[in-house]
């Protein structure tokens, strides 16, 4: 498992990927700039236009909205000059003017020379900052992309792991015929939102195509339709498969639970032994059902132990070594 992030991205992939989106329009004469966005967190250089820079956050994109346009137009055309120079002795992404609003005298001219690219959206400032950086965020998400296969099993994402040709894919095939829905084979990119949230994606070349030894390449959307098939979805349980080893000591009871850990995330692991003629399908559907169960606050393994240990308590005090020891 290899981990690979995504460092940046230039500000002309930005427009050609979102500005229909975003409602954007090009200002400056081109998209190219000296520097390319390489975080999610936006900035809007008030602080900076009114004479304190020392804080000033030029890595991130820069956003023009009613309040720092309201504020240039009221300084006189030395002042406004002074402002914008401030700015623009920085190497900023972009600049992006929000709610259609005209630019202040100077600005497009200072833009061009300096390579920063000037869009304009006739989005409102606040909505537009929202979706822009949601979008950003997914841009910026770390991932970790891993050989297993990914199945939407009673709506619990079960990750399938172990070595190449333990029968990955003809479980996550049996899963479809099922009912269920693959997310991806053979290679899936796992990023991690919103803290500690793991969404499992297909590969964009491999999409939804597996590979079955003696048969070959399948697509399974083709084959069994669109309701066979997802773009992403949680990954919440590992499933690993594993050679029966009759030295192994495998969980017989449930009570101590394993983790897999996934960019600093942990997940519950099962472990399954594969035997001929044993139906991993079917207890890939029982590690969904109990992982509901469990997210719903019964934890059958438990409950068990509980029980037992109240039948024990019960009957030792049933015996009559205890019943009749009045001393």
């Amino acid at each position: 498992m290899n981990s690979i992030s995504a460092p940046q991205i230039t500000v002309a992939q930005l427009y050609e990927q979102q500005h229909e989106n975003l409602s954007l329009e090009l200002l400056t004469t081109s998209l190219e700039s000296r520097v390319p966005i390489t975080v999610s967190d936006i900035n809007r250089p008030g602080m900076a236009l009114m004479g304190y820079p020392e804080n000033f956050l030029f890595e991130r994109i820069q956003i023009l909205g009613r309040t720092e346009i309201a504020y240039l137009g009221t300084l006189g055309a030395r002042g406004r000059s002074e402002a914008l120079d401030r700015v623009f002795a920085f190497a900023m992404p972009c600049i992006i003017v929000t709610k259609g609003l005209p630019l202040p005298d100077g600005l497009l001219d200072r833009a061009n020379r300096n390579q920063v690219p000037v869009l304009r959206t006739t989005q409102d400032t606040t909505p537009f900052i929202h979706q822009l950086t949601a979008y950003l965020d997914w841009v910026f998400a770390p991932y970790v992309t891993t050989h297993a296969s990914l199945v939407d099993v009673y709506g619990v994402g079960l990750l399938f792991t172990g070595r190449s040709g333990i029968g990955k894919s003809e479980t996550a095939l049996d899963l479809v015929e099922r009912g269920h829905r693959l997310v991806a084979d053979d290679v899936v990119r796992i990023t991690r939102r919103h803290g500690d949230i793991l969404i499992g994606m297909c590969n964009e070349v491999l999409k939804h195509t597996m590979e079955i030894r003696g048969l070959g390449v399948i697509d399974v959307q083709s084959i069994f339709g669109i309701r066979a098939i997802r773009a992403q979805k949680r990954v919440e349980v590992e499933v690993h498969l594993t050679e029966w080893d009759s030295k192994a000591d495998y969980e017989r009871v449930g009570l101590d639970e394993m983790h897999a850990t996934y960019l600093d995330v942990e997940i519950p692991l099962v472990t399954v032994p594969i035997l001929p003629g044993k139906n991993i399908t079917v207890i890939a559907e029982v590690i969904s059902l109990n992982h509901l169960v469990k997210v719903y606050g019964y934890h059958p393994a438990r409950a068990l132990n509980e029980r037992l240990m109240e039948n024990m308590r019960l009957r030792l005090l049933s015996s009559p070594l205890v019943r009749d020891d009045t001393e």
